[in-house]
């Protein structure tokens, strides 16, 4: 059984970063701003999410796979990746704590998924994400 979520993903290094959000909070641009960096798409504004094996895999929506929203510019067609095992969830948050010991659980179709939020206005965003997946995302091996 599939859902699909209201969330960008991108992915880095074989590993999936679900990007969650208010509209307008830049999921997009973060997703943007990690493929110049040289994560891949998943997905835009809804991706289709699935479990196999324990793992909540992500893959592109059929009706948006290969576009990314680009504000102020529009539709633009990306390469996208196959299916994606997640290993973070990253929430935008405008009241995001400054600092955390240890990333929140989300559980998403009965998987436990580590969840870090950020604050949408940081600069410097996508080196934030990189480290979050880094620090706290999980090993998939």
């Amino acid at each position: 059984m599939s859902i699909v979520r209201q969330a960008g993903c991108v992915a880095i290094g074989g590993r999936g970063v679900l990007i969650e959000g208010k509209p307008g909070s830049g999921k997009s641009s973060l997703a943007l701003a990690l493929i110049d960096r040289g994560a891949v798409l998943v997905g835009d504004d809804g991706v289709v999410l699935g479990v196999t094996g324990g793992r909540l895999i992500a893959a592109p929506h059929p009706q948006t796979a290969g576009k990314l929203e680009v504000r102020n510019v529009g539709l633009v067609e990306m390469p996208t990746s196959p299916p994606v095992a997640i290993a973070l969830v990253i929430r935008l948050d405008a009241e995001a704590p400054r600092f955390i010991d240890a990333p929140e659980v989300i559980t998403i179709e009965g998987v436990a998924l580590p969840l870090v939020r950020l604050w949408p206005d940081s600069p410097v965003l996508h080196l934030r994400a990189e480290l979050a997946l880094r620090t706290h995302g999980l090993i998939l091996s």
